[in-house]
């Protein structure tokens, strides 16, 4: 079958998909049965070729912001913006970009990928650069013990063939550069005074900072505010006002600038990349906020407990009614014991209004050994969220989500306000 029959074949199925609210990945499921080669060759064409952002937390916002930066920077840059983060989603993404032909006009594919999904795709379609941001304690029933998720990591570095970003204070990813070539690796760090806000998986679960494999860094986070940071680039002290939210996502933003740095080198224009930085806003669900009857609803997207940890850090719930909505579905993780591990202290005083999502009983069991207060509990998110809406209409509103209740309550909140969709 041509390559430009099997494009229409696949468009089709994606339109149809998204008139029946669909996933988004049915459409690559049909054309990768169809061409098990089809990424490969689509992608073969890009002048710079593919890049890789991998690891546990930060992928889709990371992602975004280095598109984003690229773009400014005058490249055509291809990207799995639905966060469908298997090769399946790059396939069903593609067929959104390529003409009739199957043609994709871009110089660049930056891609979010799933660490152990991965796998498959850069044993067939080596990356020119990747990035590697962090390993946790995330998802585990899914990909076994945490040191198999960093030897899944290990393996997409190794099959990168130009440049390997990496976290020099997570010990495991800093790790990986001693199976690497000096000249390969490229580091973005954290200011020491910065190590305890952000610790590491090890320094989370040990309280013990433990000293850097390496300690040479491209970019390094040497400050923030809310809506301000500052880092060191190449040495050199850069400040900029942001428009992210989360504290998560400042740290996230040293690596995007260190991919950036790497992949334009001398072509790099320092002060468009931080004007642009300055403007990019979180990715859906990441701290997005949303605007119901003059009021903001913000998702915080949660999914292990140094993600939760600090998404609490990052936001005050004072003037807030709050809700939390827990999954266990399979993207999410089905093993929830996680959630013992967060400390949920800074809801004490002002307490929850709205908990809800399939593990609705559990995540109020966890939050009544901490002493907060509940008003509500419906694992039913529909029903959750019209009531959540009803009790608090004149005051902002927060919701701590796992994936799949972010994705549903993302849907739900279409009916009542505008939300963006994603493509």
């Amino acid at each position: 079958m041509s390559k430009q029959l099997i494009t229409i074949l696949g468009k089709s199925v994606k339109n149809i998909a998204k008139l029946r609210g669909g996933g988004s990945a049915l459409p690559g499921l049909v054309v990768e049965h169809l061409d098990p080669n089809f990424i490969k060759h689509t992608l073969a064409t890009l002048p710079l070729g593919v890049v890789v952002i991998s690891g546990t937390n930060g992928k889709t916002t990371t992602t975004k912001m280095v598109v984003e930066l690229l773009q400014d920077q005058g490249l055509k840059v291809f990207t799995n913006k639905t966060g469908s983060n298997f090769s399946r989603g790059v396939a069903a993404a593609l067929l959104g970009d390529i003409d009739i032909h199957g043609r994709l006009h871009a110089d660049i594919a930056v891609l979010e990928l799933d660490e152990a999904h991965a796998i498959n795709f850069v044993d067939r379609i080596p990356p020119r650069f990747s990035l590697i941001l962090n390993v946790m304690r995330d998802q585990l029933d899914r990909f076994g013990e945490i040191n198999h998720t960093t030897n899944l990591l290990r393996h997409i570095a190794n099959s990168t063939t130009e440049k390997v970003v990496l976290n020099r204070e997570d010990p495991r990813v800093a790790g990986i550069a001693l199976s690497l070539d000096d000249k390969k690796v490229h580091l973005f760090g954290l200011d020491d005074k910065l190590l305890s806000v952000f610790p590491s998986d090890d320094n989370l679960h040990t309280k013990v900072i433990k000293k850097r494999i390496v300690t040479k860094a491209d970019v390094i986070l040497s400050k923030f505010k809310t809506n301000s940071a500052t880092f060191l680039i190449d040495g050199k002290e850069v400040k900029t006002d942001l428009k992210l939210t989360g504290i998560y996502n400042v740290f996230n933003a040293a690596a995007a600038l260190t991919l950036v740095k790497v992949i334009l080198g001398n072509k790099l224009d320092q002060s468009k990349l931080i004007e642009t930085l300055s403007q990019i806003t979180p990715a859906f669900g990441r701290g997005e906020i949303l605007i119901l009857d003059k009021q903001p609803i913000e998702l915080v997207l949660v999914k292990n407990p140094s993600g939760f940890r600090l998404g609490l850090k990052s936001f005050n719930p004072l003037g807030y009614s709050t809700m939390i909505a827990i999954n266990d579905n399979y993207a999410d993780g089905r093993d929830m014991s996680w959630l013992w591990d967060v400390d949920f202290s800074s809801l004490k005083k002002l307490g929850v209004t709205q908990i809800s999502g399939i593990r609705a009983y559990d995540m109020a069991l966890r939050l009544q050994y901490d002493e907060v207060p509940i008003k509500y509990i419906n694992p039913n998110l529909k029903k959750a969220i019209k009531h959540f809406i009803a009790v608090s209409p004149n005051q902002p509103k927060r919701i701590y989500c796992t994936y799949t209740a972010m994705i549903t309550i993302r849907r739900i909140l279409n009916k009542f306000t505008n939300v963006e969709a994603i493509k």
